[in-house]
């Protein structure tokens, strides 16, 4: 009997979703990885919640969460060519297209979560988004994406040694790849989607990412050593096709944008919330977890990371002024 409820339940509010999204002049179709519940799907569903209701219901947000509309690499361009209208991505993708988004990626460039924030809330954040309109997007919105640290099958990671030989996956970001490279690792790109199947055969050995995206993958049940090295606080963006945006009144593209700036404060709470659960869950289960490791060797040998990719004078500038910020 109570099966048959939650059948009902579930037909209900998807009937209820499929009339109000009837009822919407204009329905965005928003896509991201994540699945149901992560903070970057709630946010962006409580920004649609904003614009319906800023709007008099003329506008809404459908997100395609789960990877519903594919993986990061492929969505990115489907928005450009306005096949999709929004998208949550990290930043790191973004590397290879948008030259000033390296700075964001660049290992140990942030001391820590606050001066992330501090930084992208300010006029080096919005200047990079404004780069996003040369290349078919507009960029809204960022979001956390925690810090990232590598975890791995084989061996606890408690120095820099360790990571010799190790094979991780990373973003498809040549940043990422050089990062790993310069730890004595050996990177290999591949899509979010086939990390925990990799890490199950051995064809890589671990990856890098935050506490949520370890729980929620599941990657820590085929990789039980994490290691607290917190190389990475990439902050995630939220985009919109071009396309989509320029068909809007100006006044529409203003609620859109406030929209999604009135989502931050709700996601990075959420954030903060998930980042202690999925933590507390992955302890449980019974993950070797290293947190006492000295950080210096991982910095310095960053050096021809940077030299390498921070080239030009204008991101010369960019990583001074984020330094710089307190």
């Amino acid at each position: 009997m109570t099966y048959y409820r939650s059948i009902g339940a579930a037909l209900l509010a998807s009937a209820a979703m499929v009339t109000a999204a009837a009822a919407c002049e204009t329905t965005f179709r928003s896509s991201d990885t994540h699945p149901e519940g992560y903070p970057t799907v709630t946010a962006v569903e409580y920004m649609g919640e904003l614009l319906e209701e800023r709007s008099d219901g003329r506008l809404c947000i459908e997100v395609f969460h789960s990877a519903q509309l594919g993986e990061e690499k492929d969505t990115i361009e489907q928005t450009q060519l306005g096949v999709i209208d929004m998208n949550r991505v990290s930043l790191g993708p973004f590397n290879n297209i948008i030259e000033e988004t390296k700075v964001f990626s660049l290992p140990y460039i942030f001391r820590s979560t606050d001066h992330m924030h501090n930084v992208v809330d300010g006029e080096i954040g919005d200047a990079i988004l404004a780069e996003f309109e040369n290349h078919g997007l507009v960029g809204l919105a960022y979001y956390d994406g925690g810090s990232r640290s590598f975890y791995n099958s084989q061996k606890p990671i408690t120095s820099k040694d360790d990571i010799e030989g190790l094979k991780f996956r990373v973003m498809q970001s040549d940043v990422f790849v050089d990062m790993v490279d310069a730890l004595g690792g050996n990177a290999t790109p591949m899509p979010y989607g086939e990390v925990y199947s990799s890490i199950q055969t051995g064809v890589i050995d671990g990856a890098e990412n935050n506490w949520p995206s370890f729980e929620s993958s599941g990657h820590y049940e085929v990789a039980g050593y994490y290691t607290l090295d917190q190389h990475l606080i990439v902050p995630e963006v939220l985009v919109m096709s071009k396309a989509a945006y320029d068909k809007l009144s100006a006044e529409d593209q203003a609620l859109v944008r406030q929209a999604a700036k009135d989502s931050v404060p709700v996601m990075r709470e959420q954030w903060e919330a998930r980042e202690a659960a999925s933590e507390e869950k992955v302890r449980a289960a019974g993950v070797e977890i290293v947190e006492d490791i000295d950080k210096t060797p991982f910095i310095e040998a960053m050096v021809p990371v940077y030299e390498k990719h921070v080239t030009s004078e204008k991101l010369k500038s960019l990583v001074e002024q984020i330094q710089a910020v307190d």
